[in-house]
């Protein structure tokens, strides 16, 4: 595939991610506010994370930025910045609930909702990074590895919320929260420092 064929695949990637994002976290977050679920209500505002990110790709391989050295630099250094956005948030919100013991109620849609990301963000996430190798872009890593994360992070929260609704497990909700915190730091890190790119 050639270089500008492979810029073209990024940004219309991360159209659809954008898209797939802005559904998701409005969805998630009605889903997490209405069950008091901090895992829930993180994971769902991580997507507006992951759709900066895509924005700043989006913003990346358009007109003549896309043959660019120094906006593939801004880009992946503002990357790494969005994924601190969401950490501190999460983890106070996930302590005072733990520290409160303040129990989620159920959602089925949050269960849905999550296992959807489970099946799409991979396949998002997996392409990115084939075509973060072919275009030597860390941005387009970093998102990748956002899409990713999306997915872990979606696969911890059903998780968490299933044992929640099957078990009363309520804890498992903001333990997974501080996790989704933790991620989110090191992943940030990682693209900083331009650790995401298997260039």
């Amino acid at each position: 595939m050639g270089w500008l064929r492979a810029a073209w695949w990024a940004r219309s990637l991360s159209w659809v991610s954008l898209v797939w994002m802005s559904v998701e976290g409005a969805v998630g977050l009605v889903a997490g506010v209405a069950a008091g679920s901090i895992a829930l209500v993180g994971w769902a505002l991580s997507s507006a994370v992951e759709g900066l990110a895509s924005v700043i790709v989006i913003w990346r391989f358009t007109g003549s930025r896309t043959l660019s050295g120094t906006s593939e630099a801004r880009a992946q250094k503002a990357v790494a910045i969005s994924f601190w956005l969401l950490a501190p948030y999460v983890a106070v919100e996930a302590v005072l609930k733990l520290i409160a013991a303040q129990r989620p109620a159920g959602s089925v849609l949050g269960i849905v909702l999550t296992a959807g990301s489970v099946v799409v963000m991979p396949v998002l996430g997996f392409t990115k990074q084939r075509l973060a190798r072919c275009l030597g872009s860390g941005a387009t890593a970093g998102e990748g590895a956002q899409n990713l994360l999306c997915a872990y992070l979606g696969g911890a929260v059903l998780v968490g919320l299933a044992a929640n609704a099957v078990f009363g497990w309520w804890w498992l909700d903001p333990l997974t929260a501080l996790a989704v915190a933790g991620v989110a730091v090191k992943e940030g890190l990682a693209s900083w420092r331009g650790e995401t790119c298997a260039c």
